[in-house]
């Protein structure tokens, strides 16, 4: 695709990876030239995007009763050590503050990988008695961690953008239910408003939230078939509220501890995917909803044309659609492929032909397709485009991530579906316990695919044996590559 100052011509289909690490950067969404590795720069239209994100995300938060919190950066060492199993999962990633000026500190600092060592410190002091629960408090905040491996933009890096949210009960029951509020959140966002397909997967017990009793993660399937983990929720059990002592008086006087769930969005994964799943051979397509700008207004040069363009710019903009006219000198033709290729969901254009008449010639970037309206019949017009576009987005992305899922009763069909271009295979499996680890190693091996875990809600079998070892099968679950 060429335009004005923009040349693209990866096909997304052919070369996924090439596509996507192109399209970031030539579309202005990130700058990774900032001279620390893994760190990147949010441009503009990437942030415009980011922030309507959060919205939809904390919105449904709130709903949920959620509030929102802003905690320290900094999290001292003390508070690290007091949960063994999470500070040793986190021990390599972890930056850590040791100096102030030219003097060494007394006890080094984290820059937070998470933060569950900084809530639950203070939650020990928040929580007495059974009336300070549920307590349910989130914060929007970017993370950093010492990744080792090859970082990728918005995918891997050593800082991220997410969510986290952070809940406390007087019961397991209200615990697991916040889990599946959770999932509901999740799937509300991503699958409802930004049109990207989620499957919630109960992830084994070897890869699971180090510190939680289960960890249950929703995978987005990607253009080229590996799985983004774009959100997690954890059941914590009395893990942490027993390592930091948070505890309440019930209604009969006894002291219990709290059982504790965390919930992390990963808003930079969830834009990699919106990018990655919805973008075309001709650029991005962002849903109309979260869209930098909705609209592009694009003059054909003639008579009232500029006059007529401009009316139209500020009626949108009474209607708050994020809208913009391109005048500049670039030709039709070229505005075209500039705003096809940066992804906005609607062009109007606008010639002599339309002033005449009183109407406006749409383009709808998903499909290209032209149609002509009357004037006062724009905003309904947009209205519904909306509403549909979304559908359209998530019917198309369903489809998309469908044609990889598969089935098999042995590694061996396993590498024959992946001959035939399988990349998301669902297998009968003996443990999702620690046992099942070395079944799931040898899957590795041979295959090359993960177990990224069962689906939440999908039957599991009854009569069917492990595709490894041949012992009973308990679950069904799916392999696939990951980022």
């Amino acid at each position: 695709m060429q335009g004005s100052k923009i040349t693209f011509n990866i096909d997304k289909k052919q070369n996924f990876r090439e596509w996507y690490n192109e399209i970031i950067r030539k579309a202005e969404l990130i700058d990774d030239r900032y001279n620390i590795k893994g760190l990147i720069v949010y441009r503009p239209r990437a942030m415009k995007v980011v922030k309507e994100i959060y919205k939809l995300l904390e919105y449904e938060l709130e709903k949920k009763d959620h509030e929102p919190v802003l905690f320290p950066l900094l999290i001292p060492e003390e508070n690290f050590q007091k949960e063994a199993e999470h500070v040793e999962g986190f021990k390599a990633e972890t930056f850590w503050v040791t100096m102030g000026g030219d003097e060494f500190l007394n006890e080094k600092m984290a820059l937070r990988p998470t933060s569950e060592t900084a809530f639950y410190f203070m939650y020990s002091l928040w929580i007495r008695g059974f009336s300070d629960l549920p307590l349910k408090l989130y914060q929007s905040v970017s993370v950093y961690r010492h990744e080792t491996k090859a970082t990728r933009p918005l995918i891997r890096g050593r800082e991220f953008l997410w969510i986290e949210a952070h809940d406390a009960f007087a019961s397991k029951e209200e615990a697991l239910n916040q889990v599946k509020n959770d999932e509901e959140v999740t799937k509300k966002v991503l699958e409802d408003s930004l049109g990207l397909p989620v499957f919630f997967f109960r992830r084994p017990q070897w890869d699971k939230f180090k510190g939680a009793v289960d960890t249950y993660a929703a995978d987005v399937i990607m253009p080229d078939g590996a799985c983004l983990q774009v959100a997690s929720t954890h059941y914590l059990g009395e893990n942490f509220s027993r390592a930091f002592n948070v505890m309440f008086t019930d209604k009969d006087g006894k002291r219990k501890f709290v059982h504790q769930t965390c919930y992390g969005p990963g808003v930079s994964r969830i834009l990699a995917a919106l990018i990655s799943v919805h973008g075309d051979n001709s650029g991005l397509i962002f849903p109309f909803n979260v869209a930098p700008i909705q609209i592009v207004i694009i003059p054909i040069p003639g008579e009232g044309v500029a006059e007529y363009s401009r009316r139209i710019l500020e009626k949108l903009k009474q209607f708050n659609f994020k809208a913009f006219l391109d005048d500049s000198e670039d030709t039709p033709g070229e505005k075209f492929y500039k705003w096809e290729f940066f992804g906005a969901p609607l062009r109007i254009e606008v010639g002599p032909k339309e002033v005449k008449e009183s109407k406006v010639t749409l383009v709808d970037r998903l499909t290209k397709k032209k149609e002509t309206i009357e004037l006062d019949k724009l905003i309904e017009y947009i209205n519904n485009f909306s509403l549909n576009q979304i559908k359209r987005l998530r019917d198309r992305a369903k489809e998309a991530a469908e044609h990889f899922i598969d089935h098999a009763g042995s590694i061996q069909e396993v590498k024959e579906k992946i001959e035939k271009g399988k990349k998301v295979i669902k297998v009968p499996f003996c443990s999702l316990e620690i046992d099942g680890a070395n079944c799931a190693e040898v899957i590795e091996n041979e295959t090359n695919l993960k177990v990224r875990g069962e689906l939440l809600g999908e039957k599991q079998p009854t009569d069917e044996k492990c595709i490894v070892c041949g012992k009973s099968a308990n679950h069904y679950v799916y392999l696939a590559e990951a980022y």
